[in-house]
């Protein structure tokens, strides 16, 4: 599955064996809730870096330093999440929450990973509208979209070097991007179409379709942990019949009661009604990451919908790309963008009106995540490993190498030809695009550096203007 994660090393080979072993610490006796509580807020402020960092940062807090958990049930989780649609890394918080207490445990943990990325980019989609004109945001911006570009294509390349190990993966990835960019087939149909080729291809060629890129060797121990490799799965993580109903239940209630309260006061056509119904969707489409669901993002929101345009979706994407969080945050900005200009709750409360859109797009997009784990926990070891459930995730995987594709050339033409193919070509921001992409590829440099430097830069040719 291609959800980027960190690796996680011991000793090197050519290090010597230690002579003798230092006395392990002993493991903790217990973590109360209150003192999860507030690691998982501080975890919501520090999630920066995208899915490999965040999951660096847990492991390096939860692993090596409290040891609330062994290396090898922190891998074992993180395999798990990479095989959902969803953000792995909040996945795993609440997975890890969930195992340490119970349902509120999880519920905690996976919503304090997003609600402080929620709030931060409520207040940026605020000042983006309410001073987007002014020269020095505007110039921040201008620098900033190149960079975005690269960041894309970077996306599609880092991907692919992990999936396309063969033939089959490279013309089902190539067949994706030629349905995207000549037919504009909908993001659903080609991830379908994936599935169900490594569904039945699998059959044929099971090697073809294996998945690569997993986690399970554990090379590394650093002490007792509180929830070790010995530890028995506590009652509450064992599969029932009846607690899985019960879960799946109370999921369906939580998706369908806001939905009837949204229909009964918008309408079925009601901005907010359809954003919901919408980022319900694009939640169960996010194989791969955010990079993944853009695309499908992009169809909805700026060509059918008409919540914003192109322009504003790549600087959303920058937003999103410059706060705590998941990047799938960026739809928050998507429906605050929506709910301002949609005026969803009239015109004397278009900030209120923002506010709301980008909680009721942030909730519908975050619920399934906590149903899969909360219901999906227990039966992580019956699922994970198995072919054929593992077979239609690595053609979906290929399949996005060519629709992330097609969304850096998306980005491409708004960014370099900003009036159309009829208007004149922007060679700074080609400068800038180049530069930033030299920077990843060459250089290794980090999002928030390579973005900080962008915007310096276009801030100063655009007051140079």
């Amino acid at each position: 599955m291609l959800k980027t994660s960190a690796a996680f090393s011991g000793r090197s080979n050519d290090e010597p064996p230690a002579l003798t072993q230092p006395a392990q610490p002993a493991a903790p006796s217990s973590v109360s809730f209150h003192e999860a509580f507030r690691f998982w807020l501080k975890l919501g402020f520090i999630s920066f870096g995208g899915p490999a960092g965040q999951i660096a940062i847990m492991h390096t807090e939860l692993v090596e330093r409290r040891r609330w958990i062994s290396e090898k049930r922190f891998l074992h989780a993180l395999n798990y999440c990479m095989l959902l649609p969803g953000p792995e890394a909040q996945q795993l918080a609440t997975y890890i929450g969930w195992l340490m207490h119970r349902t509120w445990g999880g519920i905690v943990a996976g919503a304090l990973f997003v609600l402080p990325s929620l709030f931060i980019l409520i207040a940026l989609s605020w000042v983006y509208l309410r001073f987007g004109d002014v020269p020095v945001v505007a110039g921040i911006f201008y620098g900033i979209k190149p960079a975005v570009t690269a960041l894309v294509l970077h996306a599609a390349h880092r991907i692919g070097t992990r999936a396309l190990k063969n033939a089959w993966m490279w013309g089902i990835a190539a067949a994706a991007f030629i349905a995207i960019f000549a037919f504009d087939t909908p993001f659903p149909a080609i991830v379908l179409g994936a599935a169900l080729i490594g569904h039945f291809g699998a059959r044929r060629a099971p090697a073809v379709f294996a998945l690569g890129g997993g986690h399970g060797s554990v090379q590394q121990s650093y002490g007792p942990a509180l929830i070790d490799d010995d530890t028995p799965t506590p009652a509450h993580a064992r599969f029932s019949r009846g607690h899985l109903a019960k879960l799946l239940a109370v999921g369906l209630a939580l998706w369908a009661v806001p939905m009837a309260v949204l229909i009964a006061s918008q309408g079925v056509q009601g901005t907010l009604t359809q954003m919901g119904w919408f980022f319900t969707k694009a939640a169960l489409m996010t194989f791969g990451g955010a990079y993944a669901v853009l695309p499908y993002v992009y169809q909805g929101a700026v060509e059918h919908h008409h919540w914003l345009s192109g322009a504003q979706m790549i600087d959303g994407l920058a937003l999103g790309e410059t706060t705590p969080g998941p990047l799938i945050m960026v739809v928050a900005f998507v429906g605050f963008v929506g709910g301002w200009l949609g005026q969803v709750l009239g015109p004397d409360a278009v900030f209120l009106g923002g506010a709301l859109a980008a909680t009721v797009v942030t909730y519908f997009t975050f619920l399934p995540s906590f149903i899969f784990i909360l219901a999906g926990g227990p039966l992580v070891e019956a699922t994970h490993g198995r072919l054929g459930f593992t077979a239609p995730l690595s053609a979906i995987t290929a399949a996005v190498v060519g629709v992330i594709l097609n969304l850096a050339l998306f980005f491409a033409y708004h960014v370099l030809w900003p009036q159309g193919f009829g208007g004149r070509f922007d060679a700074i921001s080609a400068v800038i695009a180049v530069a930033a992409a030299v920077a990843l590829f060459r250089f290794k440099v980090g999002v928030m550096p390579l973005l900080g430097a962008c915007a310096v830069a276009g801030l100063a040719i655009h007051l140079l203007r």
